[in-house]
């Protein structure tokens, strides 16, 4: 599998950070259900504002989202931690 670093991205300024335990995530995936499928998993985690719309680069494959995420806000679990086994299993 060839992995792809995207270069074009819009740069995160200092504004977006400006306390501790604030992120900014940018997804890139091949297509819209991709990038939504991490962005519930990552909101069900921490608060996280969503949004229901992707970018597109023109001449490149593939979408791209932003998150924003509060580290700070550990929302509650919807379901228990899956099991581990020593053997990491």
């Amino acid at each position: 599998m060839h992995e792809r670093v995207l270069t074009d991205v819009d740069p995160i300024q200092e504004t977006h950070l400006s306390e501790p335990g604030l992120l900014v995530i940018d997804a890139a995936g091949m297509d819209d259900d991709t990038v939504f499928a991490f962005q519930d998993t990552i909101s069900r985690m921490w608060g996280t504002s969503t949004t229901d719309t992707t970018t597109r680069d023109v001449g490149q494959p593939g979408v791209r989202l932003r998150l924003y995420v509060d580290l700070r806000q550990v929302l509650a679990q919807t379901s228990p931690p899956a099991q581990v086994r020593a053997d990491g299993t």
